[in-house]
């Protein structure tokens, strides 16, 4: 399995794209420093997610920028991508390794100091730790777990995590320097004005965190 740069995880949203180009928004991103990518895709068709999946896959290649697949196991497989992550609701993580193998990657969602100890148990590769802050990005019924709740789930596992939920510029040194191995966005960038200006910004604010 290929060393991973965790710092920092553009979660490519398909529906929160609004129409605009997913991949030269997702090109500017990585040129200016995301280390990885993971493609939402909950409102496309089943033919349209893999498409878009093979497109982006090939893409980021070139840029030897991993490809995380949101949910579906499935589309990870076909499209070559680096992994996939899945929630507490989707396919059982051990069916999932079943089928992509140890050379894949999988993530898996953690609200919970137990549900995070069960998927390091169970093979998961890394986390995505939260929501961290309120977050109208994701529809989800998990409380923010604030700086406290996201530290005792750090301590917990060993694991690499993925920060995730309202992280910005201005909090992301924060949750650094709570031990998160990277943050993971959406709005933060994709909401940008100047996706540049909002991915140099946020690099500097975890660079600030690691040295914290």
């Amino acid at each position: 399995m290929k060393k991973i740069d965790w710092t920092l995880c553009l979660i490519a949203d398909t529906e929160f794209a609004s129409g605009r180009d997913i991949f030269s928004m997702t090109e500017e991103a990585v040129e200016e420093g995301v280390t990885l990518v993971q493609l939402r895709a909950k409102n496309l068709s089943d033919r349209d997610f893999l498409h878009l999946a093979l497109k982006l896959s090939e893409k980021l290649e070139e840029k030897r920028t991993p490809l995380i697949i949101n949910d579906r196991v499935d589309i990870a497989f076909s499209s070559g991508a680096t992994g996939v992550h899945m929630g507490q609701d989707d396919l059982p993580l051990s069916y999932a390794r079943e089928i992509l193998g140890r050379d894949k990657l999988i993530g898996i969602s953690a609200n919970t100091k137990e549900e995070a100890l069960l998927a390091e148990e169970g093979g998961a590769d890394y986390l995505g730790v939260g929501p961290v802050y309120f977050t109208s990005t994701k529809k989800s019924a998990n409380t923010p777990l604030g700086l406290e709740g996201f530290r005792e789930i750090r301590k917990k596992v060993r694991i690499p995590i993925l920060a995730i939920g309202g992280i910005n510029h201005k909090n992301a040194s924060d949750v650094m320097a709570c031990g998160a191995d990277g943050i993971a966005v959406i709005s933060a960038i994709w909401g940008a004005n100047n996706i540049h200006q909002a991915v140099k910004e946020l690099l500097a604010a975890v660079k600030k965190g690691e040295k914290s």
